[in-house]
């Protein structure tokens, strides 16, 4: 068991050197290497995505917040104004009962936020961390598929030609390509898939739902029938003067 375990790690060892070995001969322009033009598209638009989806979770996350914030100071607002009204004044209980229906309204818009558009946008980004760890799995396996190759390469070109070493390393080119054309293809037919549809989809169940609440907190029969209770409370005490001392006149 020891032995075996020893055999892996300096296996592993040997990996390394000889990415490291082929990294540095590609940067010194000794050694080319193999390029894919598409795949660094893909590449790119997926760390934009990644960025802006990122982004975009992280505000909605913000706003989410704010809304509790704005719930809560709501609901105090309204207990405390409950508090101070007389029980002789217009409306008392109307007042209480806009209070609890603006709290349920607070709690709807928040709930469907959540369900309509985060947990889109979490179930969306939550792809990223394993694509991220197989892009960078492909890169170092380009590395070692171009190393096997130019390694296949030398022993071909030599003059002194070694068969039995030409065949091993023609089996260790293959394997290393097969290796690499496994994780490519995969992400070739992935990363294509991975454009902002759902985000997108989020992006407009978000505002249509911000746009619905506004009108139905703002325009709705509770705020008319808040200006109601107001105006006839101030009818009901029109004969009082209050005067505010320091208050411009």
């Amino acid at each position: 068991m020891a032995d075996m375990k020893t055999g892996i790690f300096a296996k592993n060892v040997q990996k390394r050197l000889n990415r490291a070995q082929e990294k540095v001969l590609q940067k010194l322009g000794k050694a080319d290497e193999t390029k894919d033009e598409q795949f660094e598209e893909y590449v790119q638009n997926f760390k934009r995505q990644e960025a802006e989806g990122s982004r975009l979770q992280r505000e909605l996350r913000g706003y989410l917040a704010a809304i509790k914030g704005m719930q809560e100071a709501s609901k105090k607002l309204t207990e405390s104004l409950h508090e101070v009204y007389e029980p002789e004044w217009y409306g008392r209980e109307d007042v209480k009962m806009v209070g609890e229906k603006c709290d349920v309204l607070w709690e709807d818009f928040h709930q469907k936020l959540v369900d309509g558009s985060l947990l889109t946008l979490d179930t969306y980004l939550g792809q990223f961390p394993d694509i991220k760890t197989r892009i960078a799995k492909r890169s170092r396996k380009l590395v070692d598929y171009d190393s096997a190759r130019h390694h296949l390469e030398a022993l071909q070109s030599s003059k002194r030609r070694d068969e039995s070493r030409i065949t091993k390393a023609e089996e260790e080119f293959q394997k290393a390509q097969k290796v690499f054309e496994d994780f490519n293809i995969d992400l070739q037919e992935e990363l294509p898939s991975l454009c902002l549809p759902s985000v997108l989809l989020s992006n407009t169940v978000t505002f249509n739902l911000i746009s619905h609440f506004t009108e139905k907190c703002f325009s709705s029969q509770l705020c008319h029938k808040l200006y109601e209770v107001m105006t006839k409370l101030g009818d009901q005490h029109a004969d009082k003067a209050f005067t505010i001392q320091g208050a411009p006149r």
